[in-house]
């Protein structure tokens, strides 16, 4: 089980995060093109709205993330024997609710987002970046092929892969944040995320800042392909306008309104 550990905390997360993070995007593109119609349609709106939907995502579900990390990379003492020659083991938290539970009585809220500033500064630009090669991608594929799956899904695993290489250091640092109370006591205490970024590099060598991106991959692309895919399909199935026939819809919207307006 020591492979799933952290799991039921990890399953917790995704689907709030997921839920907010697509629909948070499809606002924020809507409500920039509203706002701004004067802003282009391209790839950089998409980076805009996607980074935002990120960053939303991440605000309100960043204490699940830190209690799944907390789980996965708790370190669970050496087995110690007792004068009957029994073998003991300490483990710091046994579930989700007693992680949450100590993480709130040692340090309060802002325990619970501890290590949130490098996930904002990582989510922006990995979130942006993933939809904007994502709808660029897409854009270069013919109209008969845009709804075929597995075209879809090499775009999502090229978005995936592009975006995570990109920002993959701070994920790095995110981590070290989050589980710096788990690791030896001997251990300097990191205070930023810039100092953490700097005191990796010096320390271990800048190759620590893309340890374990390789085995990450084979998470994150399949996942993010995947996540693009069934939100395509979802889409489709659940009638929701594509995003040029939604920008027509908007400045419609707007344009009969100001009609209303001048005749009132």
């Amino acid at each position: 089980m020591g492979f799933y550990r952290g799991n039921g905390a990890s399953v917790a997360r995704i689907v709030p995060y997921a839920a907010l993070h697509y629909m948070a995007y499809e606002q924020y593109r809507r409500w920039i093109i509203k706002s701004f119609p004067d802003v282009g349609r391209g790839p950089v709106l998409d980076l805009v709205a996607g980074s935002f939907a990120g960053g939303t995502a991440v605000l309100f579900t960043y204490p699940l993330d830190l209690v799944r990390t907390k789980l996965a990379y708790q370190v669970v003492g050496p087995p110690k024997i007792n004068v009957k020659g029994a073998v003991n083991t300490e483990q710091i938290y046994s579930g989700i609710l007693d992680c949450f539970s100590k993480i709130y009585k040692g340090s309060g809220l802002r325990g619970l987002y501890r290590g949130v500033a490098p996930s904002l500064y990582g989510i922006f630009p990995y979130a942006g970046l993933k939809f904007y090669f994502y709808e660029e991608m897409k854009r270069h594929v013919p109209d008969e092929q845009k709804k075929n799956i597995m075209v879809n899904l090499v775009c999502g695993s090229v978005a995936g892969l592009l975006g995570q290489t990109f920002t993959y250091p701070l994920d790095v640092v995110r981590r070290q944040m989050q589980v710096q109370r788990l690791l030896a006591a001997n251990s300097p205490e990191l205070k930023g995320t810039m100092e953490t970024l700097i005191m990796i590099a010096k320390n271990q060598g800048w190759k620590q800042l893309f340890s374990g991106l390789s085995i990450n991959y084979l998470k994150v692309v399949p996942s993010v392909a995947i996540g693009f895919t069934v939100y395509d399909i979802m889409k489709s199935s659940l009638r929701v306008p594509s995003h040029d026939e939604a920008v027509i819809e908007v400045v419609t919207n707007k344009r009969n309104t100001q009609t209303s307006s001048l005749h009132s």
